[in-house]
């Protein structure tokens, strides 16, 4: 168990060991966690996506990056940023979420994990300057509450739709991946468990790779205080006990179960911000072939950050070369 300075008012590795962190399991699926989400998944497949692909804003790494607008369930239209290789045909597709807090620019999600790959960075409703949507909050805290009355308007719900349509955009904006076989998709934090609660639904994805997921093990969750948006989450339920049951449909472990693609999970053993007995409780519910790296650290400065980093690209690499290069 890593040990390292900080000043937060509680201990961001929680006490476990990573023989404890293995041993945390899902929550249990309500009975109709399936249905709820393959109706919202069907409604956004029904989506005119209506793609538009905006002036070359840089090119780097073998890569032109482009602005990209698409609309979204309930007609937000929302934008990102579109990657192409500069050169060469396309060969792979990706899909790319971020964290809580949006995107500002492409950043370090470029380079593309594999040579010849297309990608759409799509910035979920609220998020970032190009997510801005009149009325949904784009400040972490508030943004994780918005909606959470009901399983039907809490705006996590319409976030993962989001990451559907944008899947939508790039196959319509990019023709010939109909025809180079499944995308990948890369969710750090936010997008991590965003990816979590996406994938199962859809047969568009062959692989994924989450890093320190989020919104696993809820009911956990509430009781670990954090530096992060779960902080809200468990004020607000303090006032509000029954927000449990919303709650148990937006659990990224519970997903998990459901999640049969092969997926990369970089879990921490120290997070402020995500506690890491909810990153591996969602690595462990995976249904399908896994594979686990461990970060001595997340969402947190420390020495061997830069060196944890480059092993988790190399390792990325390596992992969708084997599921999406045969």
């Amino acid at each position: 168990m890593p040990s390292f300075v900080h000043e937060f008012p509680f201990d961001p590795s929680y006490g476990r060991t990573l023989d404890d962190l293995l041993a945390i399991p899902a929550p249990p699926a309500p009975d109709d966690f399936a249905d709820f989400w393959r109706a919202r998944h069907e409604a956004a497949r029904g989506v005119a996506t209506a793609p538009e692909i905006g002036p070359l804003e840089s090119e780097r790494d073998g890569a032109r990056i482009h602005g990209v607008t698409f609309t979204s369930v309930g007609g937000v239209r929302l934008g990102g940023w579109l990657v192409l290789p500069a050169d060469g045909p396309v060969r792979h597709g990706f899909v790319i979420g971020h964290g809580y807090g949006g995107r500002q620019e492409p950043g370090p999600d470029v380079p593309l994990p594999l040579p010849g790959s297309a990608a759409i960075l799509p910035c979920v409703r609220g998020m970032g300057a190009r997510g801005l949507v009149a009325g949904v909050p784009d400040v972490s805290g508030a943004h994780v509450l918005h909606g959470i009355e009901s399983r039907e308007t809490y705006v996590i719900g319409d976030c993962v739709a989001d990451l559907w349509c944008a899947a939508s955009a790039l196959r319509e904006l990019v023709p010939e991946l109909a025809g180079t076989g499944s995308l990948g998709y890369l969710g750090e934090s936010f997008g991590g468990g965003l990816g979590a609660l996406a994938l199962p639904w859809d047969d568009r994805f062959g692989a994924a790779q989450l890093t320190v997921p989020t919104f696993g093990n809820h009911p956990l969750r509430l009781t670990l205080p954090c530096a992060g948006s779960g902080e809200s989450v468990r004020g607000y339920h303090r006032e509000h006990l029954e927000v449990t049951e919303v709650l148990s449909y937006f659990d990224a472990a519970t997903a998990a179960g459901f999640l049969r693609q092969p997926t990369l999970v970089a879990a921490a053993l120290f997070d402020p911000s995500v506690p890491p007995p909810g990153q591996f409780a969602v690595y462990n519910a995976l249904a399908g072939e896994r594979e686990l790296l461990v970060l001595s650290a997340g969402h947190f400065e420390h020495l061997g950050l830069a060196d944890e980093a480059a092993a988790l690209r190399a390792g990325r690499t390596r992992f969708f070369g084997e599921w999406l290069g045969r």
